[in-house]
């Protein structure tokens, strides 16, 4: 194969199915606790209170406990690889309600409603890949195993 065969298909880096999971759950898990779980932290709780929805005739205050259990509490455990399939699981599934209900499956444009789409789409691309795939490398969950 000639060089250039061989960069464009990029055969000289190593295949480590293992590490490529670790980097996806540990730069999911930071993103998603840095941007949307850290705002949810319990000083904050008073502020969003006051506007953030209620979904499914359910309190206010319990689809907030929801987000922030996906946000705060389940990015944690997807930056440790603790739970893992399960983080990602509740995580995608906090997500989604929220990309149908809130921003009303909102992928393209502009406005308010489509603030997010693609933001989304990508991670619920990598939470269910991270629930297919499991923790990957270097997590509490391998070395249980």
């Amino acid at each position: 194969m000639s060089n250039f065969k061989r960069f464009l298909a990029a055969d000289f880096l190593p295949t480590a199915p293992r590490f490529g999971l670790t980097a996806l759950r540990i730069t999911t898990g930071i993103t998603l606790f840095l941007h949307h779980g850290w705002e949810k932290r319990p000083t904050q709780w008073a502020a969003f209170m006051a506007h953030f929805p209620s979904l499914f005739h359910l309190n206010p205050a319990v689809t907030f406990l929801i987000a922030f259990v996906s946000d705060f509490v389940c990015a944690l455990l997807l930056v440790f690889g603790f739970g893992t399939r399960w983080a990602a699981a509740f995580c995608f599934c906090n997500i989604f309600v929220a990309w149908a209900f809130v921003h009303h499956f909102a992928f393209l444009g502009s406005g308010p409603a489509a603030d997010h789409g693609e933001l989304i789409v990508l991670y619920l691309a990598a939470l269910l890949a991270i629930f297919l795939g499991g923790p990957g490398f270097l997590s509490i969950d391998g070395a249980r195993k």
